[in-house]
């Protein structure tokens, strides 16, 4: 309980922004952003529109600026980085413009879908896949010795596909609320609801009683806190920030959110986090009997 309010309630109630990637064009205009602005931004300086135009369709920012006229900014943002990320760059950016004596034009150039107004689509599909995931570990828990191992461990491979598989289909054609390729976001979600299932299951076998508070409490609680959903990864404070991307739900977030809106330009390292999680799990608990055989014949 008191991690659930600490979470939730205490990374919401003061975000504020550290390195928020921008693509600033113009020749003078980054440099005077980024000495106005400070470590509260990142500048990337940008050879002209449209290569700023692709870093922010690629992800590699978050919005662009750039100098219309002498007094006129134009500020354009993806809606699709959330709305406390968008929100806290339109806020500086007008804190600059403020001092600059300019004016800001703002636009959404990369949208949310229709169905997601509010941009946390991610974070709910990221949340009930992470419980599936839990729940299934939980319960195949309680089928040592009544099954092999092996068919446990196939039971929590097979059921998180399917967990990925009904996840996917609902929150895409179902609800239309993540516009990504059917397929890879099946692959994700599955690969989240695995993570989760085998470390319930590991941390369980290891700890015994123990093992499933800790998964609610690393898994559950922390990981989709920090998930950088509901507040954006750079709003979070630094210790969060560090374990955004490290842990499954902020994995997952990452992926859905660049499968429906970026292409999938920076799905690798997501995908490879979410996969190292189950797998390592999974191999750990493969190897667990021979391990305790042997410190048994040792013994």
């Amino acid at each position: 309980m008191a991690a659930f309010i600490a979470s939730y309630v205490g990374l919401q109630r003061d975000p504020q922004p550290h390195q928020v990637p921008i693509a600033v064009t113009g020749p003078s205009l980054p440099g005077e952003v980024q000495e106005a602005l400070g470590d509260t931004v990142d500048v990337h300086p940008a050879a002209d529109a449209a290569a700023a135009r692709q870093a922010l369709e690629q992800h590699d920012v978050v919005a662009v600026l750039s100098a219309e006229t002498s007094d006129h900014l134009s500020l354009k943002t993806a809606g699709a980085a959330g709305s406390s990320t968008t929100s806290a760059v339109s806020g500086l950016v007008d804190a600059y413009a403020h001092g600059a004596g300019a004016h800001v034009t703002t636009e959404d150039v990369i949208p949310l879908a229709k169905h997601d107004a509010r941009g946390l689509a991610g974070f709910y599909v990221a949340f009930g896949v992470s419980l599936a995931g839990f729940v299934l570990g939980s319960n195949v828990l309680g089928l040592t010795g009544i099954m092999r191992l092996r068919h446990r461990l196939l039971l929590l491979a097979g059921a998180s596909a399917a967990i990925g598989i009904v996840g996917a289909i609902l929150v895409g054609p179902v609800l239309g609320a993540a516009p990504a390729p059917l397929i890879p976001l099946m692959f994700i979600l599955a690969l989240l609801a695995a993570s989760a299932a085998f470390t319930t299951k590991l941390l369980g076998t290891l700890l015994g009683p123990i093992g499933l508070p800790i998964t609610t409490l690393v898994l559950l609680t922390v990981g989709n806190a920090t998930s950088g959903a509901v507040i954006g990864a750079n709003l979070l404070p630094s210790g969060a920030r560090a374990i955004s991307a490290l842990l499954p739900p902020g994995a997952a977030v990452r992926a859905i959110a660049d499968l429906s809106y970026y292409g999938g330009s920076h799905l690798a390292i997501p995908a490879i986090t979410l996969a190292l999680w189950a797998a390592v799990a999974g191999l750990i608990l493969a190897w667990h009997p021979r391990l305790t055989r042997r410190r048994t014949v040792a013994s």
